[in-house]
């Protein structure tokens, strides 16, 4: 897979949701802050991608989380946009927003600066919320190690993409 923008592990996992969602007739939204579009980006390096991703918003401020999907304040307030209360309301407000029948949402801190002691650089949470789902909320909160290097902004970005591309397969 040499014919594409992003590198060859990202792009081959993309295929994999394309072929696995298409194959069960499964739309597909995404909700990204820190990957800044980079999940939605990799589903359509993919011929065929048009059948499977219905969407992506990309809510970079919290203003834009907010207003584009109905993040409540009181959630960024209280729990800040790097928490599993905000990437929730993040991908209940795109499926919500959308035609999709499942939603991933992604918000991190890629660095270098922006970590705390609560949420070092390389903290990168996410959710996954489906449609008519009586189950809870999937949540997870993950450290990625960037290093201190020149990289380390880039690593953290593909190691939350790989990720939230995974929470993409059914």
């Amino acid at each position: 897979m040499s014919n594409f923008l992003l590198p060859s592990d990202i792009t081959e996992l993309a295929a994999r949701v394309v072929a696995e969602n298409a194959a069960v007739d499964r739309k597909v939204v995404t909700a990204e802050s820190c990957t800044g579009g980079l999940v939605a980006g990799a589903i359509t390096e993919i011929a065929g991608s048009s059948s499977v991703l219905d969407r992506g918003f990309v809510t970079y401020s919290n203003e834009a989380k907010m207003e584009a999907l109905g993040v409540a304040q009181d959630i960024i307030e209280t729990f800040g946009a790097v928490s599993i209360a905000c990437v929730w309301a993040m991908a209940q407000g795109a499926l919500d927003r959308s035609n999709a029948d499942v939603a991933v949402a992604v918000s991190g801190v890629a660095g270098p600066g922006g970590g705390t002691q609560l949420k070092p650089v390389g903290t990168v949470v996410f959710a996954r919320v489906t449609r008519n789902s009586d189950g809870e909320p999937e949540g997870e909160l993950k450290v990625f190690d960037g290093g201190d290097g020149p990289d380390g902004r880039a690593s953290i970005r593909r190691q939350a993409t790989l990720c939230a591309l995974e929470l993409l397969l059914p």
